[in-house]
């Protein structure tokens, strides 16, 4: 079953969408797509092949879905359902309130699996909900203390019904596990499961393994008690409680629960999933449980899963003809359907959107072969059970409790090894000599101290550096310190710079290295005595010797040819062919120029910005224009031989701002006139980047392109494209070649950029294939930008486009970089994700780089490290600043080091790791098939995460999923990578959106990736207009929508606004201006200015918002039933996609099985 179905409460929210052929989508660049494709299945999942379809049982309502749910300290307490058609009363309260189980719908005849991680080219139905779950906007708090107390009850007998086949077998057998910190509890002693063989699993298409078939559980037994303690030590278990509840056949009474008992018993150190009792779904009974020991053959496991090709311990053990030795179990009449090797893939998701949850199949005679009759009537199936979504780690909970814990004091950086808090948390650093978490993220702040121990972890040990990051106001930006003619104080050796770990000896004439230990003398200008603590006294005097981050001025042996830099420069290209002109664009870029070159960026105080621009404009020839101040109009020269580019003029193409207005402000007014009647078509694009080149080249400087873009290059010249968008190459050996650039070309033009110091920013306007991943080559081998407007209209994406371009020339940057990351003994750099070009293994280069970019470098041991002196890691970017000033920009960080995997566990910092994994697999995709690289994945995550369990973890019942406190959002983040749109493209997610994603992730901060990957989830009409705080966030999964509410979703990407049908008409006429639902226009690309509390207070969070991301996020507003909704559906990460991504619920559950498997 999905996580998406709800109790019936009337018409139910999201009925399943026609497949809306032919409309216009919004999509990554806020492009208009192609139509989303109708499905090739429809929206209905019905009977097992061979099976007549049955009516539904009496007291059966299949348009009943998931029961509400209830208290979140049980994982398997559902608050019971008073349903219109039962009858009857309940004979004993159920354990904790949770109704016994359904039926569940079995796969149809030829109904393809869903392929999640399989063989992927598996389309599927329509991935919304048919039927909703109200829910309550955000997770429930765990109350401490509280668990149900575990009730005995005999067992009824029941014969043996059909085995499991529905997608319901995983998340039921999940919804025993117990959510809470590593339990010492024993397992139950007699949960004991059938004898195995072979069932298809459920939901999505991992390969897993686990018991093979086994006897479910008797439906007149309900679920043991587990729980739910995120971070807080568990609820004990008593072992050799059987648990049993009678054949349901009246209304539940919820009043009825059992009393809760507390029984805390393990330090918090973990996130743990208890066995599994689940009733099953499946129409088929379950054995019940059993006191004393388990059956011969059976295992003392949770939950038991299937695996095609080949079956982990318990042993494969033959059907068994009569009944199960032990406790007699009451059930439905009818011999068990053929069981059918499962396909490489998770059976289809029970979600609404599959058509409705079926009774058992009546149709079949008897009962097993050789199995006597009990003559009992079959007891009606009550409502169906599910693992309830409260009950396993919520994103919203954890950024919640941090934010309450973490966000009042301020993070003051003196203490080694010191995890930070989380990037959603907004708080305050005070530099005491370790780098800021706004420069320098880990994966861990405590590292194994041998390589042994790393590699039996597995968990990757990464720096995310962000060396330019623009800081609060209420932070001091870094000291810069100048030493004068000797330059900065270095190590004899390594060349680390001073910091504040260095140790000075001999009574401060000599200092030893932090990094390589050599002893270095101290120059007589820099001497100091020492105090008595052996510090000198001049510490707090030094910000190299008290401070984390610090920039040093560099003399002329750090510039090029020992000679200083000029200021750098500005390059506008502006694409003058026919779709340019035509869109508006040409227009809307010389105006917006004509105001934005006063903003060019400065240095500090100063009055003026020193860098230089110039202008050229180009279709299949190029302009070159002379703008010298000393002319009255410009003069335009035409260079028409693009295969050897050369720069026409030197004195007059790049000129001061100030001095050069009139004429800039003349050409920018002719530029348009002179290209309106353009008829044309085709434009090179190669030669403008070596025209760009060449001319900084010519004026001996560093700078910036600013490339401004509108179609495939196919005219004759150096790196002419053609186009090769071929859709057919997804989910094959060769879709890698997607993402490869067509051409070398790029790639050598991109080295000869850098070596110029010539960054390169592009700002692409298509309207079909334009070839990202070969484009993108230079401007992410230079440190520069991608910014991508599809179908670029200008009343709707001029706001965006203008934002992002003032933004991108105001922002700060260092051009002429190389960034150096040295270390301690015993480990080293060696490996670096982002946009940057090496030339050698040790040197990051950048042409430039920016206040938004991060490099991302990982860490392997080369050496045993000890507990005592830890691990060092300096940062060294070596730039030129916007004023033409060279300076090296410092950053320091202090690890802690263990001998205990456990302190590795509880230090580790889950978004930074997923920032990692990201680039890493984004990375990955450019030389391996995408199913490989999700694999990878999904494997290093389990191995992760069982190491965990077996070194870590309190001795429990496999049956438990148990997850370190630090890392128990690792399972929801990691499907939400393997779902992007780079792993696992829907049928709208165009070639050039996938390169485009993955180029732009490549260098993403934690916070953006955080976001990116799980959006931020606002209901509108909670937000309180007299106060600046943030309504609570909801998770992302539709169940937790409300018609009658308006929603916020932003990515750092995207901002929608989504609104429910039933929203009150004030709020509608308040926000939107219109009297009704239906009168709003999807076609908005900003709120209109209203003057009311709401409007005003909306319309800030909006601007809250844009200010936290490097790119203005295009606002989409998506009115429910409307076809944009899809798209929208699309960031409701927790819910399964209509890509085949699996929810995370049943992700979750494969987890589990991966890590089972790994144990076993």
């Amino acid at each position: 079953m999905s996580v998406n179905q709800q109790a019936h409460t009337g018409l139910p929210y999201g009925q399943p969408q026609p497949g809306y052929q032919g409309y216009q989508q919004s999509g990554y660049g806020g492009q208009q797509m192609p139509a989303v494709h109708h499905s090739q299945y429809g929206a209905y999942n019905g009977p097992m092949p061979g099976y007549q379809q049955p009516a539904p049982p009496p007291g059966y309502f299949p348009s009943l879905g998931f029961p509400s749910k209830g208290s979140p300290v049980c994982l398997n307490s559902d608050t019971p359902i008073l349903a219109p058609n039962f009858i009857g009363a309940l004979r004993a309260p159920p354990p904790s309130g949770a109704p016994p189980p359904t039926s569940g719908a079995p796969v149809p005849a030829g109904q393809p699996v869903y392929s999640q991680f399989g063989q992927g080219d598996v389309q599927n139905g329509i991935g919304a909900s048919a039927v909703q779950m109200q829910r309550p906007s955000a997770s429930q708090p765990f109350i401490p203390g509280t668990a149900p107390t575990p009730v005995s009850q005999p067992a009824t007998f029941q014969q043996y019904g059909p085995p499991p086949t529905s997608a319901q077998q995983l998340t039921n057998h999940m919804a025993g596990m117990q959510i809470g910190t590593s339990s010492s509890a024993p397992p139950p002693a007699g949960l004991g499961y059938g004898s195995s063989t072979s069932v298809p699993s459920a939901s999505g298409s991992f390969t897993a393994t686990g018991s093979g078939h086994y006897t479910p559980y008797s439906s007149s037994q309900g679920p043991p008690p587990v729980n739910v303690s995120h971070g807080l030590p568990p609820t004990s278990l008593s072992p050799n409680l059987s648990l049993g509840q009678p054949a349901f056949s009246g209304p539940p009474m919820s009043a009825q629960h059992p009393p809760q008992a507390s029984g805390f018993v393990s330090p918090p150190c973990s996130t743990g999933i208890g066995p599994s009792s689940y009733p099953s779904t499946t129409g088929a009974p379950r054995p019940s449980t059993m006191q004393g020991s388990p059956l011969p053959g059976h295992a003392l496991t949770g939950l038991p899963t299937s695996q095609p090709n080949h079956v982990s311990s318990p042993p494969p053990h033959p059907a068994m003809s009569g009944p199960p030795p032990g406790p007699p179990v009451l059930g439905l009449q009818g011999p068990p359907p053929p069981t059918h090797p499962s396909p490489s893939g998770y059976q289809m998701q029970q979600n609404g959107s599959f058509g409705q949850v079926r009774g058992p199949q009546p149709n079949y005679g008897g009962s097993y072969p050789g199995t006597p009759n009990y003559g009992s009537q079959p007891a009606p199936p009550p409502p169906p059970k599910r693992l309830d979504p409260d009950s396993i780690p919520s994103p919203i909970q954890v950024i919640e409790d941090d934010r309450n814990n973490r966000g009042s004091e301020p993070f003051i950086t003196g203490v080694r090894g010191q995890v930070p808090p989380l990037v959603t948390t907004n708080f305050l650093v005070k530099d005491q000599g370790n780098a800021s978490p706004r420069y320098i993220r880990c994966t861990s702040y405590n590292i194994p101290c041998t390589s042994d121990m790393a590699k039996q972890s597995q968990v990757p040990l990464a720096a995310v550096i962000k060396p330019l990051a623009t800081l609060p106001t209420d932070e001091t930006p870094p000291y810069l310190v100048d030493h004068g003619e000797p330059g900065p104080i270095r190590c004899n050796r390594c060349k680390a710079y001073m910091c504040p770990f260095m140790q000075f000896i001999e009574g401060g004439r000599r200092f030893q290295c932090c990094f390589c230990s050599c002893v270095t003398e101290v120059p007589p200008h820099y001497f100091q005595h020492l105090d008595h603590t052996g510090r000198r006294v001049d510490f707090y005097d030094r910000p190299e010797l008290s401070l984390g981050s610090y920039e040093f001025l560099a003399t002329a042996s750090y510039c090029k040819n020992n000679k200083f830099p000029n200021p750098p420069a500005f390059i506008f290209m502006i694409d003058v062919s026919y779709n340019a002109v035509k869109s508006g664009l040409v227009r809307l870029i010389c105006e917006e120029l004509k105001s934005l070159l006063d903003y060019l960026p400065r240095e500090g105080s100063i009055e003026e910005s020193a860098i230089r621009v110039g202008f050229v404009t180009y279709n299949k020839v190029l302009h070159f224009y002379n703008v010298k101040s000393s002319l009255a109009q410009p003069q335009m020269m035409v260079v028409s031989d693009v295969a050897d580019m050369f720069v026409p003029l030197l004195d007059g193409f790049l000129v001061n701002v100030n001095e050069s207005r009139t004429v800039i402000v003349s050409l920018l007014d002719q530029i348009p006139e002179m290209f309106a009647d353009t008829r044309e078509t085709e434009t090179v694009f190669a030669p403008v980047i070596q025209a760009g080149m060449e001319a900084l080249k010519a004026a001996e400087c560093a700078g910036k392109l600013f490339i401004f873009h509108t179609s495939l290059p196919i005219a004759e010249a150096p790196g002419k494209l053609k186009n090769r968008d071929d859709r057919k190459l997804i989910n094959t050996d060769k879709e890698k070649t997607l993402f490869q650039p067509q051409t070398s070309f790029y790639s050598n033009l991109a080295k000869d950029c850098v070596a110029q110091g010539c960054c390169v920013d592009l700002f692409l306007f298509p309207n079909q294939y334009l070839d990202v991943a070969t484009l993108g080559v230079v401007p992410y081998q230079t440190g520069g930008s991608i910014y991508k407007y599809a179908y670029f209209q200008l009343e709707t994406d001029q706001e965006r486009f203008l934002n992002d371009l003032r933004r991108d020339v105001q922002k700060e940057v260092g051009f002429d970089a190389v960034m150096r990351v040295r270390t301690s003994t015993g480990i080293r750099a060696t490996d670096f994700f982002g946009a940057f070009y090496m030339s050698n293994t040790t040197d990051v280069e950048l042409a430039g780089l920016d206040c938004d970019k991060t490099i991302t470098v990982e860490f392997k041991h080369d050496d045993k490290l000890s507990e005592d002196s830890g691990a060092l890691l300096q940062c060294a970017l070596l730039y030129t600043s916007c004023a033409g000033q060279r300076r090296l920009r410092i950053h320091n960080l202090s690890l802690n080091c263990c001998t205990q995997l456990a302190d590795l566990y509880r230090n580790c910092e889950t978004d930074t790791l997923i920032n990692y994994l990201a680039k890493f697999a984004y990375r990955g995709v450019l030389n391996n098939p995408v199913k490989t690289v999700r694999d990878t994945l999904i494997n290093q995550c389990a191995q992760i995460l069982a190491c965990y369990r077996k070194n870590c973890a309190s001795p429990s019942s496999a049956g438990q999923l148990i997850l370190p406190e630090c890392m128990k959002l690792l399972p929801v983040y990691l499907n939400c990578v393997l779902k992007s749109d780079v792993l696992q493209p829907g049928a709208d997610v165009t070639t050039d959106d996938r390169a485009y994603i993955r180029q732009l992730v490549s260098s993403m901060d934690v916070a953006e990736t955080n976001v990116f990957f799980y959006p931020r989830l606002l209901p509108l009409s909670k937000v309180d207009i007299d106060s600046d705080t943030l309504p609570a966030a909801i998770r992302n999964s539709e169940e937790r929508l409300s018609k009658g509410d308006l929603y916020l979703l932003e990515n750092g990407l995207n901002i929608f606004v989504w609104v429910g049908v039933n929203v009150q008409q004030s709020l509608i006429q308040n926000l939107f201006g219109v009297s009704s639902f239906s009168s709003i226009s999807s076609t908005l690309s900003t709120l209109p200015v209203l003057e009311n509390s709401f409007s005003k207070r909306v319309r800030s969070i909006i601007d809250m918002f844009q200010s936290q991301r490097s790119r203005y996020m295009k606002l989409i507003i998506v009115k429910q039933e409307d076809k944009l909704e899809m798209l929208f559906k699309h960031f409701l990460v927790e819910d399964k996609s209509m890509s085949g991504g699996a929810s995370y619920v049943d992700f979750l559950c494969h987890m589990h099985k991966e890590i089972r498997q790994l144990l076993s």
